[in-house]
């Protein structure tokens, strides 16, 4: 068995205990599921098998919200895909990536969590289970993915799992899709447990 399935085994039995075991506070039910970037699509089909299991087998509701979609859509219903593209052109990538995240963050805009808490307001914590992938999208500056699960804390009780496509450095230090520029940026919040440590 690869560790993928190894680790995606471990995350399965912690979301199915009782009570859950996936975070240490009551308060904040999310977690992190590390791996690899060059197990994008392999990690894609085994998080729906995971997904069929927790809702065949243990009466669990799994909807996965992908940030990919979130990022097109902020940019489709706000400045535009033309616009952003002019702007790359004319002002370079590192000013277009940064009015990509002004559109993210800003609350005149689409804030990712306001979306995220718009998606999980009428989930049932005791029921559903949040699943954020396609996090990729969000390479190589656009949003830190540690601001997402620091903002959704107080906003749902919705056990959340983020997948993320990285490496790892001692116990905590996650290196977004290990890029070496990355580098103690991706710190998270120590009470969050991350799965994929190997």
């Amino acid at each position: 068995m690869s560790s993928l399935a190894e680790e995606l085994n471990v995350l399965e039995r912690d979301l199915i205990s009782s009570p859950m075991r996936i975070c240490a506070y009551h308060d904040l039910p999310f977690a992190i599921f590390r791996y690899d970037p060059r197990d994008e699509y392999e990690l894609r089909k085994r998080i729906r098998l995971l997904g069929i299991s927790l809702e065949q087998n243990h009466k669990r509701q799994v909807t996965y919200i992908s940030l990919a979609r979130i990022l097109w859509k902020a940019i489709e219903e706000t400045e535009g895909i033309e616009a952003i593209i002019k702007e790359e052109s004319q002002r370079g990538f590192d000013k277009a990536q940064a009015t990509v995240h002004t559109l993210l963050e800003d609350d005149d805009f689409m804030p990712i969590v306001d979306v995220l808490d718009e998606k999980t307001k009428n989930l049932d914590p005791n029921i559903d289970i949040v699943f954020l992938v396609r996090v990729a999208a969000l390479a190589p500056d656009i949003y830190r993915c540690a601001i997402i699960l620091d903002k959704m804390h107080g906003r749902t009780m919705v056990p959340m799992i983020m997948f993320y496509p990285g490496t790892i450095e001692g116990q905590t230090d996650l290196r977004f899709m290990g890029m070496k520029t990355r580098a103690h940026q991706g710190t998270y919040n120590y009470r969050v447990k991350i799965y994929g440590g190997k």
